[in-house]
């Protein structure tokens, strides 16, 4: 195994690692790690990353069931919209993109670097979220689901499941602050709903990727999430030492400069 291989892997390890610590976006960390250190077109790996990202998240999700810390009738409002577009992404969309969407002098953007492209807008914005966000009081915030909202959320969900199926991330800094100022959830429930919503939503995604022509590496992906898993557990357990509101600071700032590489990589 070379060096870039095992370095493919301690990121998966660390993909686990700061999902157990701050509860969310170590999933945009799994794109990149595919791409850059195990040489996957980002087409496949976008597919490997929901089935990664999904399991990591049911893992998670289990343990908010023992927690009763998940709205159920919330999470199947805002998932049947996510979970079809996710799926019909993956299904339709993704296999029909053409190699070349447009050309302008020399520049051509193909799909692989639109699909890339689009992911580093997404860290952009997730770090962006991360370094900007702001604690909630749960205990203030009392779940008033509001019925005026549903078009809102319905909107919401679509594109969500949209970006979901074209760059492989859970969306999870999208879908809390949805769930927390539209249904009135409080933090932590929003959290652990929106935990669910995403392994849903990513597997399901996932399923959108088989029946067709691209071989899926089982071996490599069971052994990749199985690490990642095994990261949220160290997590977990180091989340009780370190505070997690400066960690998803610092982890914001670092994928604002992750972001910035991929565009300088894929550009120039």
């Amino acid at each position: 195994m070379e060096l870039i291989e095992i370095l493919g892997y301690i990121g998966a390890l660390i993909v686990g690692l700061v999902l157990g610590l701050i509860g969310g976006g170590g999933s945009i960390l799994t794109v990149p790690i595919l791409v850059y250190f195990l040489g996957f077109s980002p087409i496949v790996a976008t597919g490997y990353s929901l089935f990664i990202v999904g399991s990591t998240a049911l893992v998670g999700t289990l343990r908010n069931i023992k927690k009763n810390t998940i709205d159920f009738k919330t999470a199947i409002i805002f998932a049947l919209p996510s979970i079809l577009t996710v799926f019909m992404v993956r299904r339709i969309v993704i296999p029909n993109l053409p190699e070349v969407l447009f050309s302008i002098g020399d520049f051509s953007l193909t799909n692989s670097l639109f699909i890339m492209l689009l992911f580093a807008i997404i860290m952009l914005l997730a770090g962006w979220s991360m370094v900007k966000s702001k604690v909630i009081n749960s205990d203030k915030v009392i779940n008033n689901f509001d019925n005026t909202h549903y078009f809102a959320i319905g909107t919401q969900a679509i594109g969500i499941g949209a970006l979901a199926g074209l760059v492989g991330a859970g969306g999870g800094f999208l879908i809390v602050p949805a769930l927390v100022l539209l249904v009135k959830l409080p933090i932590k429930k929003a959290i652990s709903t929106s935990l669910f919503i995403i392994s849903i939503q990513s597997l399901i995604g996932f399923l959108g990727d088989l029946n067709k022509t691209t071989t899926i590496d089982w071996q490599f992906l069971i052994t990749f999430t199985i690490i990642s898993i095994v990261g949220i557990f160290i997590g977990l357990a180091l989340s009780k030492k370190i505070s997690p509101k400066k960690l998803k600071k610092g982890f914001g700032y670092f994928t604002i400069v992750m972001a910035i590489y991929i565009i300088f990589k894929e550009l120039f």
